[in-house]
């Protein structure tokens, strides 16, 4: 108990980090996401082509892997004003959304196709359709998938603490430098990480039971 009492606040300052990247490459993984799948079974060619290549190639690339290229190669390309936190929110949101991508496709596939065709007929676009006959309805289905997707996402934002971001797996590597207790502080850590993903866990429980009442 001495170890979190007398570094309480570094502590602090380390799940507030993971929480603001969570938090934020989360949102934007959500937006990508959705993005990306309506380009997925957009019916312009190119679109599609684009969400494919988009979601094949971050599915397939290891995540340590893409933090290295936006903290050494995405600063050669302009990108040098950047912060490493906001460069891992990138790479963090980026890799997330092709997961996100898939679960949001999946989804839209359980809605049967004669409803699109009905839409299509009564002259609405593609835009339309997606927006107030499809995403309605795949929402649904996919609140449970996407919940496990941002707990991974929680995870996986250990990562960032190797590339000087701030955040809960650096309070082990700082603590662990000054001599204590390494078991202990694994302890404190993984505490840490299963408040954020039981608080994540909750709130997609709370949205499914919310939907599956308005069916």
């Amino acid at each position: 108990m001495n170890v979190l009492l007398d570094n309480f606040a570094l502590f602090r300052e380390g799940f507030l980090g993971t929480v603001e990247l969570t938090a934020l490459s989360g949102a934007i993984a959500l937006v990508l996401g959705v993005i990306m799948a309506a380009f997925r079974v957009s019916p312009v060619p190119p679109l599609r082509w684009f969400g494919t290549v988009w979601v094949t190639l971050l599915r397939n690339t290891p995540l340590t892997l893409l933090f290295f290229v936006a903290a050494l190669v995405l600063p050669r390309l302009g990108l040098n004003t950047w912060s490493f936190f906001q460069l891992a929110v990138l790479a963090l949101s980026c890799y997330t959304s092709a997961f996100i991508c898939e679960a949001v496709r999946s989804g839209m596939n359980t809605v049967p196709l004669g409803q699109a065709e009905a839409a299509r007929s009564l002259g609405m676009t593609f835009g339309q359709t997606l927006r107030l006959i499809i995403l309605p309805q795949a929402t649904r289905t996919v609140v449970a998938p996407i919940g496990s997707l941002l707990i991974a996402l929680a995870k996986n934002s250990a990562i960032a603490g190797g590339f000087s971001v701030f955040e809960l797996f650096s309070v082990q590597k700082t603590l662990g430098e000054k001599g204590y207790n390494i078991f202990v502080i694994f302890i404190w850590v993984a505490v840490a990480y299963l408040i954020i993903t039981l608080f994540i866990s909750a709130v997609f429980r709370l949205l499914e039971t919310r939907l599956a009442v308005a069916r």
